[in-house]
């Protein structure tokens, strides 16, 4: 058997992105079409990875592979967790592989833990460090039901108290840089040989011997052709990629590991296609007889290490200076700013550690009541952070504090571990990887900050917050209009700070343009509403209520009295305070309600004021989601009082148009460009339609290109996709449907006509499995003399060409 084998890594991660007082990650416009970054990375990189196209010499679809069964990877766990309730596809579909490639290597699955949040672990405490690794092993065997063998350090940042960690907790190896190494040599001799300067072979396994005692097997990465990969167009062709990493092996007939680690985003988010490449690459090393692929816990079990190594301390992958990039102006930087310093980044964590510095203490003297353990109940935390359930957080706290709890009990407990979690959640490493401190990873990392601080404050009445400001003080910024992260702080952070109060102005803010249940779900709060009265005159709306709030997260409740006035479009406004008593809520609702139907807006506002004082809301404390989707509505109210002069400018215009374009001559902005925005829109109306009508969509389309109108594309070919998507997912239930799958056809040949240009991936996905389930028996019927599925295998055969399928 051939002693040549390959393993390609991906570390697959984002910073995690949530609002830490919603858990949920806002709308982010830049990454328009999608909702956030997280899901446009998603559609462009982790989903194409499951489900990756391998093509034929004509470039048609000939195997579909899931990428992740065949190579090693970890994901951040607070990515995966964003995947689970967002992308469940995407996330079940890592699982799944996950379990198959054990099949493939050995009983050894394709992925390996990470250190929880992605912190620079030498950089950390010792207690950090261990609850870091506790986390990652722990949120790990959650979601593959199995012990990981492996670790991910976050930018493969060690040094020996971090490797000590790994081996106190069972983790077998980890994955360094080949400039990690400082020498080597083989077990059970004297002499070490010079690693340093990336001099160390990559192509083994190596055992380091750890002060205490333990031990932990290191991989060290090929670094060029690991570079290639991410920087120099090595997946701009997937045999080319192979043939590289073939290359890599000497000629003689001695055990060797190819191995490369590269951010998992290269395959296909800062490389298009590059998935594609990779499963090619995969593909083409499988069916190669000279090739093993491999994944290291299959590898270190066949081959034990052989040569032991030792690591340069306080080293990483992205820092020429060891781990400085997150603590000092090293001179690492993504570039392409010119003139500015990192400055900023020394004062930062000096900011952060004198914020944990102080939480540590509190939390201690806080938990001393109930336990003796403060940071070993810190450790299984954990347990609470991946599921919070109301039973099973119960079962949490009556196991680690075992006697019965007061409410008050419960939720100072509760905050006390939260700020903890955001006390470590502010040290992930992005936050000082880029070039400017109010940048949008620095002031996440402000954010976690910001969240622990108003829990510290909750939890001993006392003032933590000026501390920390005259810290931000300190902290310099390259952007003038900025000066300092203060200034950042005050503009970016603060706006976005909540407590129960304003959880509560936005659901009654929101009452006015939904209809929610008596009980309701909202983010991480549970709302039960105890009292409701609306009324409407005309565009003007007034609701006045009382709801009870709990916070999923820290248990914490609000009783809250509320009433709001909307006078049409984004104005709102609003009162909002604690819970007054019945008597009090009714004569307010009943004065309230005379004067709105007196159309006396003016007592209205004064009653506002008297009952509500300074507690005012309007359409700007609303989470940012929710002041989309009210701008969204307010937005078609317009478009739909417009779409009356739109249409006559748009039947007036038309035939002008069809002869300018005849003649070759320019159409003037003025007349061209009302039309244009009219086409869109109604474009988008008939893609948006509960029940596509074909020959609407048909009409419009062919008149949009008649007269070259100026398409909207991103927004039309996102829309046309999803649409088609539908359409093929009403197909997979019901795959003998002819009349659907001609309506499929007919959609897509209309497409063709026109500059539409859809994704097409799921609906690829979704053909090419009902060619797996259903193709054959329908061809069998068709030979047997079936004319309806002779028709069917027709049209399939239509339909599998127009998605780029082998026929």
């Amino acid at each position: 058997m051939s002693k040549k084998y390959i393993c390609i890594h991906g570390h697959f991660y984002q910073p995690p992105r949530e609002n830490p007082w919603l858990n949920k990650v806002e709308v982010q416009e830049s990454a328009y079409p999608y909702h956030d970054w997280n899901h446009r990375i998603n559609a462009e990189c982790y989903i194409r990875n499951s489900a990756s196209r391998i093509l034929d010499e004509e470039g048609r679809i000939e195997a579909i592979m899931n990428n992740y069964g065949w190579m090693s990877f970890n994901i951040g766990p607070t990515l995966l967790a964003w995947m689970q309730t967002e992308t469940p596809e995407t996330y079940d579909a890592i699982l799944r592989a996950d379990k198959e490639s054990m099949e493939l290597f050995s009983g050894h699955g394709s992925a390996l833990a990470q250190a929880y949040n992605h912190l620079i672990m030498p950089l950390a405490n010792e207690r950090d460090q261990e609850t870091q690794v506790i986390w990652g092993i722990e949120d790990f065997k959650s979601r593959y039901k199995r012990a990981p063998e492996g670790m991910w350090l976050g930018e493969t940042a060690v040094n020996t108290s971090v490797l000590e960690m790994l081996a106190k907790h069972g983790i077998k190896f980890t994955i360094l840089s080949p400039y990690q190494a400082k020498r080597v040599r083989k077990i059970g001799t004297r002499e070490w040989t010079d690693a340093s300067g990336a001099k160390v072979d990559p192509r083994k396994a190596y055992t380091c011997k750890l002060p205490s005692g333990n031990k932990i097997s290191l991989f060290f990465y090929d670094g060029p052709a690991s570079q290639a990969v991410a920087f120099e167009g090595l997946l701009e062709n997937g045999e080319r990629f192979a043939h590289r990493l073939k290359d890599l092996f000497d000629d003689h007939d001695e055990l060797e590991l190819v191995n490369i680690a590269t951010d998992g985003e290269s395959y296909g988010h800062h490389h298009k296609l590059g998935e594609m490449a990779l499963s090619y690459c995969l593909s083409h090393l499988e069916k190669d007889d000279d090739i093993n692929l491999t994944v290291y816990g299959e590898f270190l079990e066949k081959f034990p290490p052989k040569d032991e190594a030792e690591i340069i301390e306080n080293t990483s992958w992205s820092c020429y200076h060891g781990v400085e990039r997150w603590r000092s102006d090293c001179g690492c930087n993504t570039g392409g700013n010119e003139g500015w310093n990192q400055a900023w980044r020394a004062p930062l964590r000096e900011a952060f550690d004198k914020l944990r510095e102080k939480l540590i203490p509190l939390y201690e003297q806080q938990m001393a009541k109930y336990t003796s353990d403060p940071w070993g109940v810190r450790n299984r935390y954990i347990q609470v952070v991946l599921n919070r359930d109301l039973d099973n957080v119960s079962s949490f706290l009556k196991e680690n504090f075992g006697k019965e709890l007061q409410e008050e009990d419960e939720i100072k407990l509760l905050k006390l571990l939260e700020m903890q979690y955001h006390a470590m959640l502010m040290y992930t490493s992005c936050g000082w990887f880029f070039d400017e401190v109010t940048g949008i990873e620095s002031m996440q990392d402000i954010f976690y900050a910001t969240r622990a601080i108003q829990l510290a404050e909750e939890v001993s009445g006392e003032k933590y917050e000026p501390e920390f400001i005259e810290s931000l003080k300190k902290i310099p910024s390259n952007l003038p209009e900025y000066g300092n992260a203060l200034a950042a702080y005050e503009k970016i952070v603060k706006p976005m700070e909540l407590d129960m109060i304003r959880i509560g102005a936005h659901y009654a803010i929101s009452s006015l343009f939904e209809e929610f249940p008596e009980e309701v779900s909202l983010y991480n709060f549970s709302a039960a509403v105890k009292a409701s009265h609306y009324y409407e005159a005309g565009k003007q709306k007034l609701i006045i209520g009382h709801t009870e709030f709990r916070s999923d997260i820290t248990w914490e409740k609000v009783d809250i009295s509320y009433a709001v006035l909307h006078m049409g479009d984004h104005h709102l406004f609003g009162g909002v305070r604690q819970y007054i008593d019945a008597v009090s809520l009714e004569k307010l609702q009943t004065e309230m309600a005379e004067f709105f139907e007196r159309g006396n807006v003016y007592e209205i506002f004064n009653l506002m004021d008297a009952h509500f004082g300074t507690h005012n809301y309007s359409f700007w404390h609303l989470f940012r989601d929710e002041q989309h989707h009210i701008m969204e509505l307010v937005m078609e109210k317009n478009l739909t009082a417009a779409e009356g002069a739109m249409q006559q400018l748009y039947d007036n215009t038309y035939p002008l148009l069809k002869t300018f374009k005849e003649i070759n001559m320019e159409v003037p902005a003025r007349l061209k460009l009302p039309v244009e925005m009219a086409v869109n829109n109604r474009l988008v109306k008939e893609l948006k339609r509960d029940v596509l009508n074909f020959r609407k969509l048909e009409k419009q389309l062919k008149s949009a290109v008649a007269i070259d109108a100026d398409l909207d594309l991103i927004t039309l070919d996102f829309l046309t996709d999803q649409r088609l998507t539908a359409l093929v997912q009403e197909l997979e239930q019901d795959p003998a449907n002819l009349q659907l799958l001609q309506l499929i056809n007919k959609l897509l040949e209309l497409i063709e006509l026109t500059p539409l240009n859809p994704e097409k991936w799921q609906s690829q996905n979704i053909v090419f499995a009902i060619k797996e389930r259903i193709y054959r028996e329908m061809t069998e019927k068709s030979e047997a003399g079936d004319e309806t599925a002779a028709e069917w295998v027709d049209e399939f055969r239509a339909l599998e060409e127009s998605v780029n399928l082998v026929i």
